[in-house]
């Protein structure tokens, strides 16, 4: 293993944040826990000629400075479009889960309507990036970052107006899907900017105002909802989406490069790198299931890239797009909402068709391929076993985060009666707890590998029995600074465990492969948290709905999904073996670890 990182390539994963060697891939961090997830990624000489061509136009545009006609005295301004994009993304995904509560009791609705209002999302957003990354290889990152943001605006602004449950359900969906096209955009704009050089100090800067929003932002949603400005109580945490997406596309509109994203960079500012040597910037991404969580790393990064949907500008694999999204949705719904109609028949025949459909999904791929054309998802992915296990491994691991979202927001509110700004200050520790432990797998993460993996999840677990067992002790007394220690525990053990996983999940996958394995794992991460606020939703409820403000019923209902989530850390601890031992050599050619 290399122990000095190269010279613009020390760039340090962060939560759920990938790192790509040079010789196959550029990648940057972003991530969001309780939003799974998400990861761009820009393959590099896949050998066609049409990716060739975009790769020449992207070298001409991005060397030496930054593309298109955007001056130097202007990019950072530009740059703020960009981490605007990024950070309402964020922010969207972790302020509506400290809001669920106080929206269940305004609109009405079953229980299931907590557990939708962050569920919708997150489906929606995996669902697309399936193809949200091809879009920008396509139409432009610029075009598609612009369309993406424009809806996102409109669809906050349909959330904040949302007169029923329902209607916001529908506009959260839309959300998450507008935000699967804006965001993997976002990183190969910043490289477009910047010179390869200059990344470090361009991460520099996005690393820490991510990890700042994700720590602030479920503080400034509770207190928003708190002050209850203009009568609008939790109506304003959307509603300030509005003014704020509208100035970003004005300026977006005037200063981001227009250039197309041909889904690949040339080679020259290409390169990333795991190793442990100090780079100049730091990279920070957070959320959690609970609303609260990051991570930190030091280290540049010389490029970014989108197109985690695949290598290559193909045509869009619509018909794969809508079997793979089916088949989340026939999975998650009965799920979410089996308690609250009480388990007819036709929900246990959702779930059986869920697993026909992902069938005719894998057939349809393999049958794509043959033809010569460009398939969703690489079907040869699934012929490594340690890719399956990182894929079983992410399931579970973000369907744990459902369990925290049970705990840290519902639970508080609901059963304890505190406000959702008391709610979002009691779970800022484990946001900060985060924040320490990616920095420590980072570090970790070269001497230890998948070894790194199984000491952050017992570090969490043991923070989530603490939390137990502080419930079990303290009952209805149970107060903010009594739950302070165990979150800290929990979140720098949840911490540890995002900053490696993809460097590990990926070190036997193959160059061509890249696109397609990081597009699958995205996906899966947010697909896992729809999955585990929805199953651990449904113990959570089916314990305490129903009971109205009965403190031991809420109780009950918290140390059973405590200690079921804790479980579900057990079971990504198994499926760790199955990983490989190390994570990714800094430039070690894919598929040889």
């Amino acid at each position: 293993m290399s122990s000095a990182p190269s010279k613009a390539q020390d760039q340090r994963q962060v939560p759920g944040q990938p790192v790509l060697p040079d010789t196959d891939r550029r990648q940057v961090p972003v991530q969001d826990p309780g939003q799974p997830a998400r990861w761009s990624i820009e393959p590099a000489g896949t050998g066609t000629m049409e990716h060739q061509a975009g790769a020449e136009a992207d070298a001409r545009s991005a060397s030496p400075g930054p593309a298109g006609s955007t001056g130097r005295k202007w990019r950072w301004m530009a740059f703020g479009v960009v981490i605007t994009a990024a950070a309402m993304d964020l922010l969207d995904s972790t302020i509506a889960q400290v809001a669920a509560p106080t929206i269940r009791r305004e609109l009405g609705g079953s229980y299931a309507v907590i557990e939708w209002v962050a569920a919708a999302y997150a489906l929606a957003m995996a669902v697309g990036l399936l193809t949200g990354g091809r879009l920008g290889d396509i139409f432009g990152r610029r075009r598609m970052l612009l369309t993406g943001m424009a809806g996102f605006v409109a669809a906050s602004a349909a959330c904040a107006a949302a007169g029923t449950a329902g209607e916001l359900i529908a506009a959260r969906a839309a959300a998450g899907l507008l935000g699967a096209i804006m965001l993997p955009q976002v990183f190969g704009l910043i490289r477009d900017l910047f010179a390869a050089h200059e990344m470090g100090k361009a991460f520099g800067v996005y690393g820490p105002v991510m990890g700042l929003s994700a720590i602030l932002g479920p503080i400034a949603s509770g207190g928003l909802i708190s002050a209850n400005l203009f009568g609008t109580g939790w109506r304003m945490i959307f509603a300030v989406n509005v003014p704020v997406g509208l100035a970003a596309l004005a300026l977006g509109a005037r200063l981001l490069p227009a250039g197309t994203g041909a889904g690949a960079g040339s080679g020259a500012d290409a390169g990333s790198g795991t190793g442990t040597g100090s780079g100049a910037g730091a990279g920070s991404g957070a959320g959690a299931g609970a609303g609260a969580g990051s991570g930190a790393g030091a280290g540049s990064g010389a490029g970014a890239g989108s197109g985690a949907g695949g290598a290559r500008c193909g045509r869009l694999d619509l018909p794969g797009a809508v079997l793979a999204g089916a088949a989340m949705f026939l999975l998650v719904f009965p799920l979410a909402q089996g308690h609250s109609l009480g388990w007819p028949a036709w929900l246990y025949a959702m779930l059986a068709a869920s697993v026909l459909v992902l069938a005719g999904f894998g057939w349809y791929q393999v049958r794509r391929q043959r033809a010569g054309r460009d398939p969703l998802v690489e079907p040869s992915l699934f012929r490594g076993g340690p890719y399956r296990a990182g894929i079983v491994f992410s399931i579970v691991f973000t369907g744990s985060l459902g369990g925290i979202v049970m705990i840290f927001n519902v639970f508080l509110q609901n059963g304890l009666g505190f406000s959702p700004w008391h709610s979002a200050i009691t779970t800022a520790p484990w946001a900060a707890g985060a924040f320490v432990g990616s920095a420590a797998g980072g570090i970790a993460m070269s001497k230890l590998g998948r070894r790194v993996l199984h000491a952050g999840l017992v570090i969490e677990a043991a923070g989530l029995l603490a939390i137990f067992a502080m419930l079990r002790a303290a009952g209805g007394g149970v107060s903010t600074v009594d739950l302070l220690a165990p979150m800290v525990v929990g979140g720098i053990g949840m911490g540890m465990v995002f900053v490696p996983l993809f460097d590990i999940v990926m070190a036997g996958v193959r160059p061509h492969e890249m696109g397609s394995a990081s597009g699958v794992l995205q996906t899966v991460n947010s697909l896992g948290m729809s999955l585990g606020i929805a199953a651990i939703g449904a113990i959570f409820f089916a314990l305490a709905g129903g009971h109205g403000g009965h403190v031991p019923v809420y109780l009950g209902a918290a140390e059973w999904t405590a200690l079921a989530t804790a479980g579900l850390l057990a079971c990504s601890f198994v499926v760790a073996f199955g990983l490989p031992r190390r994570a990714r050599e800094q430039g070690a050619p894919a598929g040889l670890q």
